[in-house]
């Protein structure tokens, strides 16, 4: 499980407005969410959507063969 640190940013009024987190868990964060891909990477993974939706298994490697 992924535990962030955080700080809160409050208004006058006390009510939370920003979060301010490490770098480090901003980094985890990105890797998680595929936020840190690069073109290379999108593309490949976009090329693998359109294979799978229309049925072209020929380009995948099944379970078992690994």
């Amino acid at each position: 499980m992924l535990t962030i640190s955080k700080k809160f940013i409050v208004d006058d009024h006390g009510n939370p407005k920003e979060v301010i987190i490490p770098l480090e868990d901003f980094e985890k964060i990105e890797e998680i969410l595929g936020l840190d891909l690069d073109k290379a990477a999108l593309r490949d993974l976009s090329e693998a959507r359109s294979d799978r939706e229309s049925g072209n298994t020929d380009v995948y490697t099944t379970l078992e063969s690994i």
